[in-house]
């Protein structure tokens, strides 16, 4: 079984990471990446009860987004809050998980995950554009558990 610490290199976690932040830059929304051993479950159930844990919900403006990936399951879902998901168009989620599964599917794990963040921020700068006063809420390393 794999251990999630284990499963990116540092350059990888880096590139995740710096793709968080670039993503961010323009947005008062909040994007976090949580890799999990497994799940047992629906994946969505087990993304929302990580949004839930990571306190997601607690973004003044509702706009956190969670990439989740169950490493040893193969599962990932996207999750986005309310005040997002009341924006976006029905099957914008799916769009994004579709470009980030299609390099899962070449093993290309970190790239997907950027292209993925990078395009949501995207999305989350059209309805959440930064504000001179904007807080970063939430952390931008990967969670793990």
């Amino acid at each position: 079984m794999i251990n999630p610490k284990d499963f990116f290199t540092v350059e990888q976690k880096t590139t995740i990471e710096n793709a968080i932040k670039e993503a961010e830059l323009n947005t008062s929304g909040e994007i976090r990446v949580h890799l999990a051993k497994k799940c047992n479950k629906d994946v969505l159930d087990c993304a929302a009860d990580i949004f839930a844990q990571l306190k997601m919900h607690k973004t003044e403006q509702r706009n956190g987004v969670l990439f989740y990936l169950a490493v040893n399951t193969r599962q990932f879902a996207i999750l986005g809050d309310v005040g997002i998901n009341t924006k976006v168009p029905d099957d914008f989620w799916n769009e994004v998980k579709n470009l980030v599964i299609s390099n899962f599917k070449q093993e290309k794990f970190a790239e997907g995950l950027s292209q993925g963040i990078i395009m949501a921020g995207e999305k989350l700068k059209e309805h959440f554009p930064y504000q001179s006063d904007d807080i970063n809420e939430l952390s931008d390393e990967i969670s793990m558990g």
